[in-house]
C-alpha cells in the first residue's frame, strides 16, 4: 500500500511545480524579496488546502474504487450524486483553466532558457528582447520545443519524466543551499532558510524518495536524457560559457 500511495504521488508531483515557476520573474519584479515570497508561499498554502479538502470531499462522497480510473474523477463524482448539470460546468472550467496553466509553464521555461542563451548555453541570439523589453525570440523557441515534444510524445510518459526532472532539480537546489550556507555564510540573501540544515535534509531525502518511487521506465528514460544533455554541455556550451568568463 505504501509503495502504492508514494508511487502515485510521485505521478502527480506535477500538481506542485508549477510554483517555482514564479521565482523565473525574479529579474521582472519590483521587490523580489518581499513579492516572490508571497507570491510562492501563499499560493501554495492556498493550493495545499484546496487539495485537501476536495480531496476530502471526494473520498467522502464516493468510494474511490468507483473513481480511482477515471479521466475525469470530480465530474464522475458528481453525476453519481445526481448533479450532471455542475459536472457538465466543472468539465467546461477545467478546459477554460487549463490554457493558463500552460502560459505559465511557458512562461517560467522561457525565462530559463533566456538566462541559458544570455549565458552560452544556448545561442546568444536567442536572448535579445524587442523593443519593448520582451524576450520574444526565446519565448517562440520554447513554444515550438514544447509543441514538439507533446506532438510526439505521449502525455503520461511526459508528465512522469517532467516530475522525475523536477525532483531532482529540487533535491539538488537543496543541496545548493546548504553548500553555500557553509561555504558563503555572510552572502547577503534576500531569502533565508530556517534551520537549514534540517529543512535541506528533508528536501533532499523527500525528493529522492519520490524519485525512486517512479516507474523504473521514467527512471532510465530521466538517466539517458541527462547523460545526452551533459554531452551537449561539454561539446557545445561550455566552451561557449568558458569564453564568456562564466566557468
Amino acid at each position: 500500500v505504501e509503495r502504492g500511495v508514494m508511487a502515485a504521488a510521485a505521478i502527480i508531483f506535477f500538481a506542485f511545480y508549477g510554483f517555482d515557476a514564479i521565482s523565473t520573474a525574479a529579474e521582472e519584479t519590483k521587490n523580489p524579496g518581499r513579492d516572490l515570497a508571497i507570491g510562492i508561499v501563499g499560493s501554495m498554502v492556498a493550493c495545499v488546502a484546496i487539495y485537501m479538502l476536495v480531496a476530502v470531499a471526494a473520498v467522502g462522497a464516493l468510494s474511490y474504487t468507483q473513481f480511482a480510473n477515471s479521466p475525469e474523477p470530480l465530474a464522475l463524482i458528481l453525476r453519481e450524486l445526481g448533479r450532471p448539470g455542475f459536472a457538465t460546468f466543472l468539465a467546461v472550467s477545467a478546459i477554460i483553466a487549463l490554457p493558463t496553466v500552460l502560459l505559465g509553464f511557458l512562461f517560467g521555461q522561457s525565462r530559463i532558457f533566456f538566462t541559458m542563451a544570455r549565458d552560452g548555453m544556448l545561442p546568444i541570439e536567442l536572448a535579445k528582447v524587442s523593443s519593448r523589453g520582451a524576450p520574444v525570440r526565446i519565448t517562440v523557441f520554447t513554444a515550438v520545443i514544447v509543441s514538439v515534444i507533446a506532438g510526439l510524445l505521449p502525455i503520461d510518459e511526459i508528465a512522469a519524466l517532467a516530475n522525475a526532472g523536477t525532483l531532482v532539480a529540487f533535491a539538488a537546489v537543496a543541496i545548493c543551499m546548504m553548500v553555500l550556507r557553509r561555504r558563503a555564510p555572510d552572502m547577503p540573501r534576500k531569502f533565508r532558510t530556517p534551520l537549514w540544515g534540517l529543512v535541506g535534509t528533508i528536501a533532499v531525502l523527500g525528493c529522492a524518495y519520490l524519485f525512486f518511487s517512479l516507474p523504473t521506465k521514467t527512471q532510465l528514460y530521466f538517466l539517458y536524457w541527462n547523460l545526452l544533455g551533459v554531452v551537449i554541455y561539454f561539446a557545445y556550451a561550455r566552451p561557449k560559457v568558458s569564453k564568456q568568463g562564466i566557468a
